[in-house]
């Protein structure tokens, strides 16, 4: 008997919702349904949530707020709002695995201090390096930590890089007053990039560290792409600059390996001296791996950090008032006329208390890192929650800083409200635990510097107070803070 046209299309449309469903409960019937079958003694359960599409999982619902309606925070709240608060975990699937996503003070605190059951893990390793310095476990991450924390977060070190990165701020910001129009995101990222390429590996400006700064654009791009490497991916593309830019340091690294004497001018010079216990040195992708890891770090952060110090300053006019005339007497004109015309020191930056103020504000509220990556190497229990082995955990740093029961008008830019300290485990900019972002120090010095040189040579305005803001891959208003500046 056949079966008329007319049938099938009813057989397949009604079959539509029921294949929907079953596309949208496929992840909890695979991933959740064998643990809630399973039990627990104790009668502990997974975290509330839904883990959505196969492969997809919820990237689609997060996409839509990180990019579609620009509200990112939204992402959390409507979490919240369905499930409550609980312990703030919430199951999801995200980037590619079954995943735990933590937003309050006390889980967040757990995480980053339970480094044996959760270590350290980047979704897309294989862009940022399998031997970096974020990616390597136990006695390798000690032994680089504690060499990097030595070369550009320690006292000494930053008494010396502070002297380094004055030249080319005095000389970008001269150069931006002779344009009279710049685009803030732009210019920060040439002069941070020179700054972090003379640091870290003796590159000076030309038409080399020109390509390789177009390359880590790239490459960041990709960090926090979902990992489907097919051509006109986001990850796909960071994997192609991630081989151009290996094989270029690894020409740096051959030629230092023929001079004729071992020096120690930065930062690949150090790790390429290095050794462990046994007296190994690191081997060639170790070094090339964590020169990369390093300069994402150090690039990123600070150019970012230096944006959005122009954003907010000229969006909150009666700041930048307070640091530039207000407070000249006791830290910014006082340093400037003591030195007559040198360059300020690490120690002055220290004593600028209004500035520094205006750092961890600036810090709070770029949320340069929205999120930490974390593996789950044994099944645990939480306060009556499991947390399945295998699975990650993304320790939502961001919610910290823009929920108003931890900061007051938390998307206010008040440098005021360091008079006094954040409440515990609330101000997590840096990550915690042993995995605090090494450069930290080196991040707000030279943030503190940059605005230094603004608040006593330069006034600006912004030419498109209102435009809109993009969130992925990192957050910044999507006409990267076009500006007229000059001179005061």
């Amino acid at each position: 008997m056949e079966i008329s046209l007319g049938v099938w299309v009813a057989l397949v449309v009604g079959g539509l919702p029921f294949l929907g469903l079953l596309l949208w409960w496929w992840n909890e019937f695979w991933y959740v349904l064998p643990l809630k079958l399973r039990g627990s003694p104790t009668g502990a359960k997974l975290p509330p949530g839904h883990l959505g599409f196969p492969f997809l999982g919820e990237m689609l619902t997060f996409l839509w707020y990180f990019k579609t309606v620009g509200r990112p925070d939204e992402f959390i709240n409507s979490k919240r709002a369905k499930y409550g608060d609980g312990v703030g975990m919430y199951r999801t699937h995200l980037f590619g695995k079954p995943s735990i996503i933590t937003c309050l003070p006390a889980i967040n605190k757990f995480v980053f201090q339970s480094e044996e059951i959760f270590p350290l893990n980047w979704p897309n390793v294989d862009v940022v390096g399998s031997r970096s310095l974020v990616a390597v476990q136990g006695s390798s991450h000690a032994r680089l930590r504690t060499y990097v924390m030595n070369v550009i977060n320690k006292p000494d070190a930053l008494r010396r890089i502070a002297g380094l990165v004055q030249p080319r701020m005095v000389a970008a910001m001269e150069l931006w007053a002779l344009q009279g129009r710049i685009k803030a995101y732009d210019e920060s990222k040439k002069v941070t990039f020179e700054n972090i390429g003379k640091l870290f590996a003796s590159l000076e400006p030309g038409p080399l560290l020109d390509t390789i700064e177009e390359l880590f654009v790239g490459v960041v791009n990709g960090i926090r792409a979902q990992p489907f490497n097919v051509p006109g991916s986001a990850y796909h593309h960071a994997l192609q600059c991630r081989r151009k830019l290996e094989a270029i340091f690894r020409v740096e690294l051959e030629k230092k390996k023929n001079r004729k004497e071992a020096v120690t001018t930065d930062l690949m010079d150090g790790l390429m001296q290095i050794t462990d216990d046994e007296g190994d040195k690191l081997s060639d992708k170790e070094v090339i791996d964590n020169i990369v890891s390093l300069i994402i770090a150090g690039y990123a952060s600070t150019a970012l950090s230096a944006m959005w110090a122009i954003f907010y300053l000229a969006k909150y006019p009666n700041v930048f008032q307070k640091l530039r005339v207000h407070e000249m007497q006791e830290e910014n004109m006082i340093v400037s006329k003591n030195r007559n015309g040198e360059f300020i020191t690490s120690d002055d930056v220290s004593k600028m208390k209004y500035t520094n103020k205006v750092v961890e504000e600036i810090i709070r509220l770029a949320n340069i890192a929205a999120f930490v990556f974390r593996s789950v190497t044994k099944e645990i229990e939480y306060k009556g929650y499991i947390i399945p082995k295998n699975w990650n955990m993304i320790v939502w740093v961001r919610y910290l800083h823009t929920n108003p029961e931890h900061f007051d008008d938390p998307m206010s830019f008040n440098p005021d409200r360091w008079n006094n300290p954040a409440k515990p485990g609330t101000y997590q900019v840096f990550g915690g635990g042993s995995r605090i972002c090494a450069g930290n120090m080196l991040v707000r010095l030279q943030l503190a510097i940059f605005l230094h040189y603004l608040s006593v040579g330069y006034k600006w305005k912004l030419l498109n107070p209102d435009a809109p803001m993009m969130y992925l891959s990192h957050p910044r208003p999507v006409d990267n803070v076009e500006v007229t500046f000059s001179k005061i």
